[in-house]
């Protein structure tokens, strides 16, 4: 199940309903005080259960009820909730009308200790009187209820709830459907629940004031784990070892005993020789240090809480692959104590979790570095108006200029250059590729090290949000190059045509592609050679990616036959092989290879252009 939605209720600065869309990657920025650890706090008690208190009723109204809801998509096809008969949540109407779940739990702070919270289910459901509630009502009484109605059971299972639900429902025929709050709380209804939670994401909640030694349980867990694991995989030789040694000190004890029997015959019967043994995982104690030795407590604070932060990512895998479920990673403030290229090698890294799939992350931040560097959708700008908290998202055409003015996200400092691009992959292709012309080529600017000194500022789009970028830069006072894909092959116009007419109205340098995407700009000697069964021609309109994932899928071993692949799955292929082909294969380009595959020299003109305004 992947978490789509928050919403927060009465719960500390959050007075009104407060609904947070949640993607793969979301990125919460405000100000101190905002709001923003609230939210990730709420997920916490929600999915880990952790303490709520009295204190956290926001003190702005009169209600003494806090209310946590998560709206969930990718859900499991079926469920067992009575006995072991198979039914599903759309037949059970648990779902939304967007086929959607959402379950809210309520949490009553009206006492000095929080109460238990009372779960329900947001979903479109029968109203007519008796059959509004069916789920809460146990086998007896669902029998007499169809006894009542003259409901015929005689043709269904009858030991079993769910069938005889849905012989009520169909007797009734027109249930009158709203969408209402349904209780998780008696009979199959709490089973129904109970269930859910099985499939629901692991949790994993990273603070940004927490220790930062080898010796938190964070830290332990993931490495005690891998102790008892080591100590299982040998536990056959293990216990042969043990039992010769209690054997042996066995009779040596005994031997003494008799001994003392020789002297003593009173004392020797009061004696009998008993021999343990600890657990095998209590002798190992397990440390991380450098090639100095040098323990992680004596560590650079930036250090340690590096090597905490994968501990906890370790711990957290750990517990979502027992329960074959996804996990969420929340993490406050990962840019804490970190040097601003570090910060975004993190960032890197949470991008490439999100592209392993079964992983969500959820980050605050208060540094520009990370905010500028993610698809602006997927930020979430969190302020205080009057008495509440306001969740605006970055996909928004207003919210922007308040993210810049918070955290001033597109800094005016040193900087010399704006490069917008599609996304994070052409980002990649350009860093490599210059960096090898650079090498050989004076004309030709590495951009990596430009971004590195701060003179050069990549601005990834987003295609869905490419709209909201043709005026956003506008008034920073810095030269602005746009460069997108063409995908469209002629005589189509470029699909992002009316974009680039725009920006050029503006004054920007914008180009397009004459080949339908970057990696097209790939030399087909390299692809053959790198992907094994690379069926592309080296034609300017391949689909590059999905060739790429094609022979990656098909040269895997057992794999299904591309074409029983589900679309979804091929997506998710597909960029995974644009993240090889401009990272992995892009380093192996060579200029006369670039030459080779870009014989209108498109390549080079570009960061040529660029390296002009770098060099002003």
């Amino acid at each position: 199940m992947r978490l789509v939605e928050v919403k927060i209720t009465n719960f500390r600065g959050y007075s009104a309903e407060a609904c947070i869309d949640v993607c793969g990657l979301t990125m919460l920025v405000g100000r101190n005080d905002a709001g923003k650890s609230s939210i990730l706090e709420a997920l916490d008690i929600y999915f880990n259960d952790a303490k709520i208190e009295r204190d956290d009723c926001c003190v702005h109204t009169e209600s003494a009820e806090v209310r946590i809801a998560c709206v969930f998509e990718d859900l499991p096809a079926s469920i067992v909730i009575d006995e072991t008969h198979e039914t599903t949540l759309e037949s059970e109407y648990l779902l939304r009308s967007d086929g959607r779940l959402e379950i809210a739990k309520t949490y009553d702070c009206s006492t000095a200790t929080v109460k238990a919270a009372v779960a329900s289910a947001r979903a479109v459901h029968p109203s007519v009187l008796e059959i509004d509630d069916l789920l809460s009502l146990t086998l007896t009484e669902l029998k007499a209820l169809a006894k009542k109605r003259s409901v015929d059971l005689s043709a269904i299972n009858q030991t079993a709830k769910a069938p005889v639900r849905k012989a009520i429902r169909d007797a009734v025929g027109d249930l009158q459907l709203i969408e209402k709050d349904v209780s998780l709380k008696k009979a199959s209804a709490k089973d129904a629940l109970d269930q859910i939670q099985k499939y629901l994401p692991v949790y994993a909640l990273f603070k940004s004031d927490r220790a930062s030694t080898d010796q938190d349980s964070e830290a332990q867990d993931p490495l005690k784990t891998a102790i008892k694991e080591a100590i299982r995989r040998r536990e056959t030789d293990l216990q042969g070892v043990i039992a010769e040694i209690k054997n042996e000190l066995a009779t040596v004890a005994a031997r003494t005993v008799e001994k003392i029997r020789e002297m003593n015959p009173e004392l020797a019967d009061q004696l009998h020789p008993t021999v343990k043994s600890k657990q095998w995982d209590s002798l190992f104690n397990v440390s991380l240090t450098g090639d100095d030795d040098i323990p992680i407590n004596k560590r650079g604070s930036g250090t340690r809480r590096l090597i905490l932060l994968n501990f906890f990512r370790a711990k957290a895998e750990e517990d979502a692959n027992k329960q074959g479920t996804g996990v969420i990673y929340a993490v406050e403030e990962p840019e804490t104590s970190q040097h601003p290229n570090h910060q975004k090698m993190l960032l890197d890294a949470f991008e490439q979790l999100v592209e392993q799939g079964q992983c969500q992350i959820i980050l605050t931040t208060h540094t520009p570095t990370l905010a500028r560097r993610v698809d602006q959708s997927c930020l979430r700008l969190i302020t205080r108006s009057g008495m509440t908290q306001v969740v605006e998202s970055g996909a928004d055409e207003m919210t922007l200029p308040k993210i810049t003015q918070t955290l001033g996200v597109l800094p005016d400092h040193d900087v010399k250059v704006f490069l917008g691009v599609e996304g994070k992959h052409d980002i990649s292709f350009l860093k490599h590729v210059s960096a090898i012309l650079a090498a050989t080529e004076s004309d030709v600017p590495d951009l990596a090290k430009a971004e590195a000194d701060g003179l050069l500022v990549f601005v990834p789009l987003g295609g869905s949000s490419l709209e909201l970028w043709t005026t956003r830069l506008k008034g920073l006072n810095r030269p602005e190059f746009y460069l997108t894909d063409r995908d469209d092959a002629p005589p189509k116009l470029p699909k992002y045509h009316a974009h680039v007419e725009k920006w050029k109205a503006r004054g920007c340098t914008a180009w397009v592609t004459s080949k339908r995407e970057l990696e097209n700009y790939l030399p087909l000697s390299l692809l053959v050679n790198t992907v094994p069964g690379y069926a592309g021609t080296g034609a300017d309109f391949d689909d590059v990616p999905l060739l790429v994932a094609e022979a990656t899928h098909t040269a895997a071993v057992g794999s299904l036959p591309w074409a029983g692949v589900s679309d979804e799955k091929k997506k998710n292929k597909s960029s995974a092989a644009k993240k090889r082909l401009n990272g992995e294969i892009a380093l192996k380009i060579t200029p006369a290879l670039l030459t080779q595959a870009d014989p209108l020299d498109e390549v080079r003109a570009w960061m040529r252009a660029i390296g002009q305004k770098l060099s002003a």
